[in-house]
């Protein structure tokens, strides 16, 4: 079986961000899709070790930062290989606090949605949070970093707790 196909199915790269009383916290997501338009509603998949699901659960709330293509390795690494329990994700970047309280990422993105969770799924190492759009906002019209691009032509690799994550042989 050739699990590296699942690759080729169209994913962006998202910096998901909440907050838990006066913290912040943020991941590098590939999981993120709109379900519906009327309301409109988007839903994310957050590893449950993550801190980041700690925070959503707490708050209920979740925002997305969309990446650009030109977005550097060093933020990906900063938000998709390195724990919030070990480092502030947030000190260097430009970002600023959402209308949910939730902080939003300028730096190399192209623009943000703001979410409260109205229901959530178990899907085993993850949970699907599904969350109603509160407000929304387009930086530029930058090209959106791909998943596909991510791994072609950045030769980024998936973190392990992603759910996109495939053990390598050897």
């Amino acid at each position: 079986m050739d699990l590296t196909v699942l690759f080729k199915i169209s994913y962006g790269l998202y910096i998901i961000s909440s907050f838990k009383d006066d913290k912040y916290n943020g991941q590098i997501a590939n999981t993120v899709f709109q379900v519906t338009s009327e309301p409109p509603r988007v839903a994310v998949c957050i590893n449950k070790n993550n801190l980041t699901h700690e925070f959503i659960e707490s708050s209920k709330i979740f925002t997305v930062s969309i990446l650009s293509k030109e977005t550097p390795m060093t933020l990906i690494g900063q938000f998709g290989f390195k724990s919030g329990r070990d480092i502030d994700k947030y000190q260097g970047v430009n970002y600023y606090i959402g209308q949910s309280k939730a902080p939003i990422v300028k730096d190399f993105t192209i623009g943000f949605i703001e979410l409260k969770v109205i229901n959530e799924m178990d899907a085993g190492s993850h949970t699907i949070f599904l969350g109603e759009v509160i407000d929304s906002g387009k930086f530029n019209d930058d090209e959106p970093l791909t998943y596909a691009y991510y791994h072609e032509v950045k030769k980024g690799k998936s973190p392990k707790n992603a759910p996109t994550y495939i053990k390598e042989n050897g």
